[in-house]
């Protein structure tokens, strides 16, 4: 007989960014300043974000768009690339993502699409230890502990294997 099976993730939700310890606040500062810098005059969607490695490196970085769709990249997947390539053996603490369409604050805190989803879990496994998530909206602030309670039914290089 079926039977109904439920997933329960853990969102620690903030309603004030002073809520939030200075290191996450500065890392949230970068996400949002990195918005400005993106290049996205497609969908005039500019998303950042900033990623603190284990050494105490910050690594921003945004969206760049481009008219041959899908040659462009996500803010998530040009830094954590960046990271991989600049600090290889560097564990990746925590990821904060900003956005905005013109001027607007995103209202409701960005998640990551799912090809960065992904791309995150990947170094997650890689690294053998949660990446934490901070995403923020203008009224609101989400945290997850882990990169894999974005993708309950992971798909990781475990799986090729066994």
């Amino acid at each position: 007989m079926a039977k109904k099976v439920n997933l329960n993730i853990e969102i620690v939700a903030y309603n004030d960014i002073s809520e939030l310890s200075e290191s996450d606040r500065n890392l949230l500062s970068l996400a949002e300043d990195a918005t400005h810098r993106s290049y996205a005059p497609y969908s005039n969607f500019n998303v950042g974000a900033a990623l603190l490695l284990e050494n105490g490196e910050i690594i921003s970085a945004n969206n760049q768009e481009n008219a041959a769709y899908p040659s462009g990249m996500c803010a998530e997947r040009n830094a954590i690339y960046y990271a991989g390539a600049t600090y290889p053996n560097e564990k990746i603490l925590t990821i904060a993502i900003a956005a905005r369409k013109g001027e607007e604050t995103s209202f409701i805190p960005i998640s990551p699409c799912g090809s960065c989803r992904q791309a995150m879990l990947e170094y997650e496994v890689k690294q053998d230890q949660p990446i934490r998530l901070i995403m923020k909206g203008h009224k609101e602030i989400f945290e997850l502990h882990s990169i894999s309670d974005l993708l309950p039914f992971k798909f990781t290089q475990k799986d090729l294997f066994e």
